[in-house]
């Protein structure tokens, strides 16, 4: 496998209008955040895996299915008998960011345990990507160190994303402290400027992420920055990657995925070892178009955009 990812697997429901008596509609659409990235890197020509746990339910039964669809591995996804698939509902702001209320106390993401990751999954990936959110519960923390452990026994590259969630964490304090642990483990960072600010107290991204490396020297950062574009952040080098921006932006849902599912692109492409300034240029301009593309469309596990689409979004745009 190019890339194996563990973590939450859920339905994002999204504002779809409203019905003739009245009522708010909501379409419920696949997703969390690993998945999203997998299903990018498919749309990109990679091979992926997922492990995770959902709920032996209808929409345990939707999301395997979707995630069957992109071509994604799901030898690694459990159900869970007893407690249900996660839910959240994603509430989009006249800017087309977005606010989150969460069905998941607990949801069968949190259920996942060490013993039902499939040591041999991960031991067949190039890169082993998570977040954060799989370690809100003591249950899928532990699975998580054990397939970083594993990751790293057998060579992978650790890919995280912080993935910050705030009404998922007990206190932010706690979630400070798991975020740490994976910016301790990773070799490849993803990391948007909301998330430098709170890890570090920074505004300036520059400044926040050169605290984070001077503290845990990741070899490849990227930092995402909505509307004003990206950095990336490689041996001593800083690289700015101009924004996309679009009319037909409907929603954000998505858009650090697929930045994030890009960045791996690249990183399965040229090696870690292999990036030059104008590598990481290409890769910046590659994701944020990405990004921007997938932002015009509602969702983001079904929708993820091909290598033409982008590449006609890059040059239409340019």
């Amino acid at each position: 496998m190019d890339v194996v990812a563990l973590g939450e697997l859920l339905i994002d429901f999204t504002d779809n209008g409203v019905s003739s008596q009245g009522n708010h509609l909501f379409e419920a659409n696949p997703g969390g955040a690993p998945c999203n990235v997998l299903s990018c890197l498919q749309k990109l020509g990679h091979s992926t895996a997922f492990i995770g746990k959902v709920g032996k339910d209808s929409f345990g039964e939707l999301l395997a299915s979707a995630v069957r669809e992109q071509g994604i591995c799901t030898d690694g996804l459990r159900f869970d008998e007893e407690v249900p698939t996660t839910l959240a509902f994603v509430h989009t702001k006249p800017d087309g960011d977005r606010d989150f209320s969460f069905y998941r106390n607990p949801g069968a993401d949190m259920m996942l345990g060490k013993e039902e990751v499939s040591q041999k999954l991960v031991q067949s990936a190039k890169i082993f990507h998570f977040g954060s959110l799989s370690m809100t519960s003591e249950r899928s923390e532990a699975a998580t160190k054990y397939a970083i452990e594993t990751a790293k026994e057998s060579g992978a590259l650790v890919s995280f994303d912080p993935n910050l969630r705030p009404p998922l964490w007990k206190d932010l304090q706690t979630a400070k402290a798991k975020i740490q642990y994976g910016l301790s483990q990773c070799d490849i960072l993803k990391i948007s400027d909301n998330e430098i600010e709170f890890m570090t107290g920074q505004e300036d991204i520059e400044k926040g992420v050169l605290q984070l490396l001077k503290e845990y020297h990741i070899p490849l950062v990227c930092a995402t920055m909505g509307k004003d574009g990206s950095k990336a952040f490689y041996r001593g080098n800083i690289v700015v990657g101009n924004p996309f921006l679009s009319e037909e932006t409907v929603e954000t849902t998505g858009a650090g995925d697929t930045f994030c599912g890009c960045m791996l692109h690249f990183v399965l492409r040229y090696g870690l070892e292999g990036f030059t300034q104008e590598v990481l240029q290409e890769m910046l301009s590659f994701a944020n178009a990405a990004a921007c593309l997938v932002t015009t469309r509602k969702g983001a596990l079904r929708v993820m955009p091909s290598v033409s689409e982008i590449e006609s979004f890059r040059k239409e745009n340019s």
